[in-house]
């Protein structure tokens, strides 16, 4: 495919970096030649210096004919700008970033799909929805629902004295009650490696386990884990960010929240438009006076989410000195979220990585559901597929599908019904699948489907 992004700024370069792994063609425009240069020297791409409004520089780019065309620019009304433009240029799809919740509502949607955006992408919403439900299951350090609420995808760390621990999948079956697969165990990270598990594969003590699992039984995946759940009563959010104040209207009115924001003006403005629920307070969260003063220790969970990626990392283990059960810090720097898990951090949230997932879903085509790029695994998705009639995956067994080893299947969804995938189920046309994989390229996954 042809793909041109307009942007080599963060999130940019990293969908760059991202789709050339991929071996897709991809044209890099800016105006700024010192970051195209920057990039072009570690990045698989072709730069184009020029701006993404303006006909002769899209020209240039050879927008005409793209697959897809990416506008990522800080500045929003640029991005939508050049969408429309490429469009009419002749691209096929296009994407445009916004900072503006607003343009998602569907009055919007349609007018952008007439302009020609085909697209919008807020990764301020998609962190927000994540955090959200930390908020409903504090116990895990990833949750993600897929086919609309169906199944779920759950990342926990478990720990020595839980029920898996020290023991090998295939035995695990006589832990469930009944004939019916309960879970499915995905991928489990150890250490800095990515493991697909077999039916021999052991749980080890501070494992990072994946699960998916129909709704009905996220508890018993719960239990498993050797988790308790508390309630969240508190919640305690550093920094008024656009992701906090999304955060804030996702999660339930009846959890108290404190908001601590250095900035003065802001503390006052907000304090006229939040709901009843959040507590306002100036000052700095590294502050020990400010942390007694919003009661951090009677907190569940505490999120930082400043635009200082170093300073959410360590509040956050300040907060853990507290005995906060559930810590969450914004990390930007997608190198370092090996290293701050390391350091039991609890959960990263990177907006580049959300990004990506939702821009792969519009790559791997319309059929297919949410895409997740997990912080938690390096070059690692969980993906929503439909499979086609004329698919290689269908009426085979899954056992003998010649399927690469880093891919495995969490469970699907058939005429409305979520279940689990086992060696001996036969896929049929128009089944909703959930797939993780590791270090596998669409192109891959596309021709499977």
């Amino acid at each position: 495919m042809r793909i041109v992004i307009a942007g080599a700024g963060e999130v940019g370069t990293h969908l760059a970096k991202m789709l050339s792994n991929e071996e897709q063609n991809i044209y890099l425009m800016d105006a700024d030649a010192k970051k195209l240069e920057r990039a072009a020297h570690h990045l698989e791409v072709l730069p184009v210096e020029g701006s993404p409004t303006l006909l002769e520089d899209l020209e240039r780019a050879h927008v005409e004919g793209a697959d897809l065309f990416v506008a990522v620019t800080p500045d929003e009304s640029a991005n939508i700008m050049a969408s429309m433009l490429a469009k009419r240029v002749g691209a096929k799809r296009t994407i445009a970033r916004i900072n503006n919740y607003s343009y998602l509502e569907s009055e919007y949607s349609t007018l952008m799909e007439e302009l020609g955006v085909d697209w919008l992408i807020y990764p301020e919403e998609l962190a927000a929805e994540e955090i959200a439900a930390i908020t409903r299951y504090p116990w895990a350090r990833q949750y993600v629902m897929l086919f609309n609420g169906a199944l779920a995808l759950i990342g926990v760390k478990v720990r020595a004295g839980a029920p898996i621990v020290g023991k090998p999948l295939h035995s695990l079956r006589e832990l469930e009650p009944g004939a019916e697969k309960h879970y499915h165990i995905v991928a489990i990270q150890r250490d800095f490696e990515t493991i697909i598990p077999r039916g021999d594969t052991e749980i080890q003590h501070n494992d990072l386990v994946f699960f998916t699992c129909s709704i009905d039984h996220v508890d018993y995946v719960r239990q498993l884990s050797g988790k308790h759940a508390p309630t969240v009563r508190r919640m305690v959010i550093m920094g008024a960010s656009p992701v906090a104040l999304r955060t804030i209207a996702k999660v339930s009115p009846d959890i108290e929240i404190a908001l601590i924001e250095i900035d003065k003006e802001k503390c006052l403005k907000l304090s006229e438009q939040l709901p009843p629920n959040v507590e306002i307070y100036h000052g700095d969260g590294r502050d020990p006076e400010i942390i007694k003063e919003v009661n951090l220790e009677d907190a569940q969970v505490f999120v930082s989410l400043t635009e200082n990626s170093e300073t959410n990392v360590l509040a956050c283990l300040a907060a853990k000195r507290y005995k906060v059960y559930k810590t969450v810090a914004k990390e930007e720097n997608i190198d370092y979220i090996p290293l701050a898990y390391r350091l039991d951090i609890g959960t990263l949230i990177n907006k580049k990585l959300l990004a990506a997932g939702y821009i792969y879903r519009i790559l791997l085509g319309q059929e297919t559901g949410q895409v997740t790029c997990l912080s938690l695994v390096n070059n690692a998705e969980v993906v929503e597929l439909v499979a086609r009639r004329d698919s290689k995956i269908v009426g085979r067994r899954i056992s003998e599908l010649k399927l690469p080893p880093n891919i495995t299947f969490g469970g699907m969804v058939r005429n409305g019904q979520p279940c689990m995938v086992e060696g001996d189920t036969i896929l049929e046309p128009y089944d909703h699948v959930v797939i993780f994989y590791h270090d596998i390229s669409i192109n891959e996954l596309q021709r499977l489907f």
